[in-house]
């Protein structure tokens, strides 16, 4: 997992739009970098809804929520149309970013190893300093964690 107070890894990855997204272009709001395994899948869907739910409180607080994970721009616009999701859901299909902010690593599953979005979660403040950092949250309280965080 990253440190906190260091520079958040900037990238450039395509939203569920096919749109170029950056992490330059939130500076001067707070951001909420959530990284998960899967669209569709049960925890990252509890996960989702509940940030999807949260959002405006989200917006309120002046942040931006951003999702990440190694599915396409086509599983990711399925996943907001099917959930009606309000925030960005960035795809790293080449895992670049998932490597660069630490969350592709190593797991065990009923005892079989494989490699893995480990759900990681990153409060990054308004200039690009990782404020708080959190991994292996949990899908279902982690959004709720998060806006307090902001509080």
């Amino acid at each position: 997992m990253l440190e906190v107070g260091t520079k958040a890894p900037d990238f450039k990855l395509p939203d569920q739009n096919g749109q170029m997204r950056t992490l330059k272009e939130f500076r001067g709001s707070k951001v909420v970098l959530y990284f998960y395994p899967r669209d569709m899948t049960s925890g990252c869907t509890k996960q989702a809804c509940a940030f999807g739910d949260l959002y405006p409180q989200f917006q309120e607080a002046g942040a931006v929520v951003v999702g990440v994970s190694k599915d396409t721009v086509a599983s990711h616009k399925k996943f907001e149309e099917k959930y009606g999701l309000p925030f960005i859901l960035l795809s790293d299909t080449e895992k670049e970013v998932l490597q660069a902010y630490d969350v592709w690593q190593e797991k065990k599953l009923y005892g079989k190893v494989s490699m893995g979005v480990v759900r990681t979660t990153y409060l990054i403040d308004e200039k690009g300093k990782i404020a708080k950092a959190f991994g292996k949250v949990k899908a279902a309280d982690n959004p709720a964690q998060m806006l307090e965080e902001l509080a």
